[in-house]
């Protein structure tokens, strides 16, 4: 199986690419800083797909995300859903903006697209709005399973390391000094490598 892996931000990058590092591995992996929030994300996945001439067989989306209570910080989480949750416009007028992208992972949780840091407030307006309860907020995911679809129709799996639940009072802060504690993406790739 060959991997497209999107790393938001340099840290995730380098993350990745330090733990895939001295392993033994059933896939192949080409990591690509795909950039922080919507629109680099789809531009760069778009580009990585084109170049490679239909090279990938799935694309990972990696990293850090906050989620809502009931996670833990340091789990790791492989929703089985992707959506935005800033969009505010009917149904059926874009669907492709309203509606939820299927991924392949195996945890009972929605990954929210969004773009900007949310915080608790932000957390319980989406509950409220969608009827959620368990579910991990970036800026990025949902944006690329847009282009993977349009760029080949790969299939999405999106695997992320809780770093903050402002639910509980974590902030841009919090997120920051558990990134710089936590660079060990091992399980992360674990997971991928024993995706079916």
């Amino acid at each position: 199986m060959n991997y497209l892996v999107l790393a938001p931000t340099s840290r995730e990058y380098r993350n990745m690419n330090a733990s895939l590092q001295g392993r033994e591995l059933r896939h192949s992996y080409t990591v690509v800083r795909c950039g922080v929030g919507k629109a680099p994300a789809a531009a760069n996945t778009a580009l990585a797909i084109a170049r490679a001439g239909g090279e990938f067989d799935r694309v990972a989306v990696v990293g850090y995300a906050a989620s809502t209570l009931g996670r833990g910080r340091g789990e790791v989480v492989a929703p089985r859903v992707a959506r935005y949750h800033d969009c505010r416009i009917p149904q059926d007028f874009v669907p492709e903006l309203t509606e939820p992208y299927p991924l392949m992972g195996h945890d009972d949780a929605v990954v929210w697209t969004g773009d900007s840091f949310v915080d608790a407030a932000m957390i319980g307006e989406v509950k409220e709005r969608f009827g959620m309860t368990s579910g991990l907020f970036d800026m990025e995911s949902t944006a690329v399973c847009q282009a993977a679809e349009l760029f080949g129709d790969l299939p999405v799996v999106v695997v992320k390391m809780v770093s903050d639940v402002p639910e509980e009072g974590d902030n841009e802060c919090s997120y920051d000094e558990f990134v710089d504690s936590h660079s060990d993406f091992g399980a992360i790739i674990d997971y991928l490598e024993n995706l079916k």
